[in-house]
């Protein structure tokens, strides 16, 4: 259950949410990412692939900044449950296999540990593309326990803590949000 009492703050389930990123930033940042994506692959045709469920606002708005030839896939693979990462990742969509000498482009909502995206990038280069890269809206750095080489296009550094909207879920709620919400933290009783 979403509770959009105010546009700054919102509950979902258990959770009390507060603004964290507005739309308009969301916008403006997608916009000069595909900027660099028509420059960089001018005259090239990419594929880009969505990690479903997460990227597909992001990856929505992202193409259309898009004015190259593309080709666009999906895959799905899942790691929550609830606020955490499992460190399990589950492959329930599978990858475009016709990537062979292609240039391929990951389009991510968010990278936090970076073990969902380690695990898809590993299964890419099994079909031996010309090039890949990550375009991710969101990454958590101290989240990260994997280096991840191929992350070239991040919408906006955030700090390790559980965010919703635009994509990012909880518990299967709030990815209709336009805006991106942060976890309020509970300050601790004093004795």
């Amino acid at each position: 259950m979403v509770n959009l009492a105010t546009m700054n703050k919102i509950q979902i389930e258990d959770k009390e949410f507060e603004i964290l990123i507005q739309n308009d930033n969301i916008a403006r940042r997608t916009r000069l990412i595909g900027i660099q994506i028509n420059v960089d692959y001018e005259n090239r045709c990419p594929v880009f692939i969505g990690v479903l469920n997460g990227s597909f606002l992001f990856m929505a708005d992202l193409l259309k900044e898009i004015t190259i030839s593309c080709e666009i896939g999906f895959t799905k693979v899942s790691s929550y449950q609830g606020t955490e990462s499992s460190g399990n990742v589950k492959e329930t969509l599978s990858l475009p296999d016709d990537l062979q000498d292609r240039d391929v482009i990951l389009v991510e909502d968010i990278v936090d540990t970076g073990l969902t995206l380690s695990h898809i990038l590993t299964e890419v280069y099994k079909q031996n593309p010309a090039s890949v890269k990550v375009c991710s809206l969101l990454l958590k750095p101290t989240a990260l326990k994997t280096p991840i080489k191929e992350l070239d296009y991040i919408g906006f550094e955030i700090t390790n803590e559980f965010v919703v909207g635009y994509g990012l879920d909880y518990n299967g709620l709030g990815r209709n949000l336009k805006d991106i919400y942060r976890a309020k933290t509970v300050a601790p009783l004093l004795p």
